[in-house]
């Protein structure tokens, strides 16, 4: 099995990139290997809410950027980790727009991250970490993939890069994370075989104004 990771931090080596390593350490114990892709110091536009992914529907956005070999990756991949430093309590700018055309593109091609393990991180100096995570978890549970838990939310505190390695209940929510995401990415695995995935409904869009 795969795991791939997302660095959303400007930082290449930066405290985000310790904790999904932390993340990383744990799935690879258990025979998981993982692949951290660097997004954070990219020049990634945001969605143009053209529609032209609905329509296409070839499981590509219409920008003709990394995002796009991304995409594939998350889709063969069996684990997403996707990691974010704090800006102004809020997941980093480039991030974001990444995790837009991504999962929107993922939505409307029939599901691509559907019942995938996934799981968030977040690197904080010290406010900010749980709206963050709140977000990144948006986008997970509107995949509708598998999220495990920690023993505490999935944020980690430092400032300068490799600070994070000081803070030791941080560590230890990195662990028993990577733990639970390993074991669950296993039952998934092998629970396919012997128990069906309830079927997907198409999307219902709907608004109220009349």
């Amino acid at each position: 099995m795969k795991a791939i990771a997302f660095n959303g931090s400007p930082k290449k080596n930066g405290n985000t990139f310790h904790a999904i390593e932390m993340v990383a350490g744990e799935l690879e114990k258990n025979g998981i290997t993982t692949e951290i892709i660097h997004v954070g110091n990219k020049a990634i536009r945001g969605c143009l809410a053209c529609g032209q992914c609905m329509k296409t529907k070839n499981e590509r956005c219409i920008q003709d950027d990394e995002v796009n070999d991304w995409i594939q990756l998350m889709k063969e991949a069996d684990g997403i980790i996707i990691g974010s430093p704090v800006h102004f309590s809020a997941i980093g700018g480039t991030m974001k727009s990444f995790l837009d055309r991504a999962f929107y593109v993922g939505g409307v091609n029939g599901g691509l991250y559907r019942h995938k393990v996934g799981a968030s991180v977040v690197a904080v100096r010290r406010s900010g970490g749980l709206p963050t995570f709140n977000q990144l978890n948006n986008f997970l549970c509107y995949a509708e993939m598998l999220v495990p838990g920690s023993n505490y939310w999935n944020v980690i505190h430092g400032t300068k890069p490799g600070e994070a390695v000081q803070d030791e209940e941080g560590k230890q929510i990195m662990r028993t994370l990577g733990r639970n995401m390993a074991w669950l990415m296993q039952l998934v695995e092998h629970g396919r075989t012997a128990v069906p995935e309830p079927e997907r409904e198409g999307k219902i869009y709907m608004n109220f104004i009349r």
